[in-house]
């Protein structure tokens, strides 16, 4: 929503206890907002600070919940809840680099340990699991090609890593071949600069969303 200049100018002439008053309900409709204020009035954390103790989060998320035999929609629970906590400190810190390298983190960590147990199920059971894999892998290296090409060096290793991850499953690579994600743009860090535009043309035509698996039909449950 825009604001004209009127109703800004209007805003300014407030007086500062009305103002304080009409700002602390906004805040308390809005936690994304108050956290973000809080970490750049008050938080003795830096951005760098926040990333880490992230990851140790993450890592500790992702070690706990790999104790048990987790299912395919288990493990994209616990994987939504990650990726909202990521998008949480980006919202609050304007970390664009943490979106790119925290995703890394926990796709890399999850196939890591889960590649083979998700073999032992039905790809029908995996579908919805693999396609978010593959949608997401996709997001990143649209993300990565926005950032600065210096940039990319330091996603290399972590970019390879997803790539071998995602050959070595076949699921995965099936769902990544019927979405048009290219495992080499990965491992052989060979991002099209028109990446943003194949994304949206695929998504235009029912790829990479839950719309796929209405042209699939091919998968045993």
């Amino acid at each position: 929503m825009k604001f004209d200049k009127e109703f800004k100018e209007a805003i300014s002439h407030l007086p500062s206890k009305e103002k304080d008053r009409l700002l602390l309900r906004l805040l308390k409709k809005d936690i994304s907002l108050a956290n973000r204020l809080y970490f750049e009035l008050i938080d003795p954390r830096n951005t760098d600070e926040k990333r880490l103790d992230l990851i140790e989060q993450i890592e500790r998320q992702i070690e706990d919940f790999s104790k048990y035999n987790s299912t395919p929609g288990h493990l994209m629970m616990e994987m939504r809840d990650i990726s909202g906590k990521i998008t949480e400190h980006v919202k609050v810190t304007k970390d664009k680099f943490a979106e790119i390298s925290l995703n890394l983190l926990m796709l890399n960590e999850v196939l890591a340990i889960h590649n083979e147990r998700i073999l032992k199920v039905t790809q029908g059971k995996a579908r919805k699991l693999c396609l978010y894999i593959i949608a997401r892998a996709f997001k990143l290296l649209v993300l990565i090609r926005k950032m600065h090409e210096d940039l990319l060096l330091d996603f290399t290793p972590d970019l390879k890593k997803l790539g071998e991850l995602i050959s070595e499953n076949d699921y995965l690579m099936r769902t990544a071949i019927q979405n048009g994600l290219d495992v080499n743009w990965l491992i052989c860090e060979a991002i099209p600069e028109n990446i943003e535009q194949i994304q949206k043309d695929l998504r235009s035509q029912g790829y990479l969303t839950s719309r796929t698996y209405l042209r699939t039909s091919n998968y045993k449950s």
